[in-house]
């Protein structure tokens, strides 16, 4: 048996935190399944952004015809494979060796509690006095005939050639972004949903705009259809759903999941650390400390706490650290934080929705308009583009922003500094910007 003081599990946001902890003089370990670095930079986010970085070249050649372009661009995924592996490939045994250096002993393989200070990873059986578990998120389980027929996102992520035709399960930021990425490449995508309406968690008004420009160009976009199972015949996939009642079959050459993401902690034994948890990750409280066990700390996508992104991860990291050496001093504040769908143009948001606003019966003004006609879009002939923004009548304050265009996914970004600033709308409208510059526009939005 091994002695640790503290055993992370998770090389993501848990390489931050292990770190941390061995330079204060913790005797610490890092266990992974998958190779280290953690899924957004391997896996997720980075690689995926890299993948859009091509798509959104591509759009642009496109929308630009006739305009200073007059060749269309020859994509190549094989390509785009190699310089995305650029960025993946050597964050591997770079992230291991940094944890090594730091002076983290690193072991490979799926951690398996065996009681409350006890863990078993291959061979090697751990004794820790303190645990972080930071192993992040997985597929979530559909529990449908076939789901093995399904990739998964990783698989997407490494494909080494595209097939003619894909079909995206779920209607999320996954699937939507998926679907734009091999769309610029000629592959024909079809998203099926079990929902009546995608991006749940991001405007109506501006969704629907999204989706019928997505439509335009040529995703197939299938709603309120529930995956029944998949089967596999003469080398095509047929995703068997139900709609309305009826029947309604799919034939692709790829099928991927796409339909959300659970933590990936359920087969770990937890219920013999006395930690309680559900499908979302392990409760915890505003110090990163599991509600049942005081001995277990928990960050990133393998906590309930806070949103399913890596900034949120990272933060969580720095202060569960500093707990964790220091006892329970320092409380996790999230503040208002942005998310995007990398669509081609994105989608970003940060505060509360129009209908969040509605249902807390808050007294604010809509500010919504479609923008294909302003400047910023017009240069380059986007075919879609617009905001919503929402202030509350009695503050000034901003309380919900909504994007849809170029460079959204970076003006977001300005109307989370104002809202968690306290900065009002009225300073916003008085504010020089530089110019011409989509930062320029939100003078008008408001």
């Amino acid at each position: 048996m091994e002695k640790f003081d503290v055993t992370v599990i998770g090389s993501g946001s848990g390489s931050s935190v292990a770190k941390r902890c061995t330079a204060a003089g913790k005797k610490t370990a890092i266990i992974d399944n998958q190779p280290y670095s953690g899924t957004c930079a391997l896996r997720g986010c980075d690689p995926k952004k890299v993948l859009v970085g091509i798509a959104h070249a591509l759009s642009l050649n496109q929308q630009l015809q006739g305009k200073g372009i007059a060749t269309i661009a020859s994509p190549s995924w094989k390509g785009l494979m190699q310089f995305k592996t650029t960025f993946t490939a050597p964050k591997i045994p770079k992230t291991e060796a940094e944890l090594k250096e730091a002076g983290v002993v690193t072991f490979h393989g799926r951690a398996k509690f065996i009681d409350e200070n006890t863990i078993r990873v291959n061979d090697h059986i751990l004794y820790a006095e303190k645990f972080v578990i930071a192993n992040g998120a997985t597929p979530a389980k559909l529990s449908i005939p076939g789901e093995d027929l399904l990739i998964d996102s990783t698989v997407f992520l490494a494909l080494e050639e595209l097939p003619k035709d894909i079909l995206l399960v779920g209607g999320g930021y996954i699937a939507f972004e998926f679907a734009h990425i091999v769309s610029r490449f000629g592959v024909k995508a079809t998203i099926v949903h079990r929902g009546g309406r995608p991006l749940k968690n991001f405007d109506a008004d501006l969704v629907r705009l999204l989706v019928k420009a997505s439509e335009e160009l040529g995703i197939q976009i299938v709603l309120n259809a529930e995956v029944k199972g998949i089967t596999k015949e003469n080398n095509r996939f047929i995703v068997h759903t139900t709609q309305n009642g009826k029947e309604l079959n799919f034939s692709t050459s790829l099928a991927v999941h796409a339909a959300g993401r659970t933590a990936d902690i359920l087969d770990m034994g937890l219920e013999k650390m006395n930690v309680s948890f559900d499908k979302k990750g392990v409760a915890v409280n505003e110090y990163m400390q599991s509600v049942s066990n005081e001995n277990v700390y928990s960050c990133g996508d393998a906590n309930d706490k806070g949103m399913p992104l890596t900034p949120v991860g990272g933060k969580e990291a720095i202060v569960l650290a500093s707990n964790l050496l220091k006892g329970n001093h320092k409380k996790i504040e999230y503040g208002h934080i942005p998310s995007n769908v990398f669509t081609i143009p994105a989608l970003g948001a940060v505060g509360l929705t129009e209908q969040e606003a509605k249902n807390k019966n808050l007294n604010y003004t809509v500010h919504f308009k479609e923008t294909t006609d302003w400047y910023s879009s017009r240069r380059l002939n986007e075919p879609v583009s617009g905001f919503k923004v929402l202030v509350d009548k009695e503050t000034d304050q901003i309380i919900g922003a909504h994007l849809l265009g170029t460079n959204a996914e970076e003006t977001i970004n300005l109307f989370t500094l104002a809202m968690n600033a306290g900065i009002t709308a009225s300073v916003l409208r008085k504010t020089i910007f530089s110019y011409p510059t989509n930062a320029s526009d939100i003078v008008y939005m408001l």
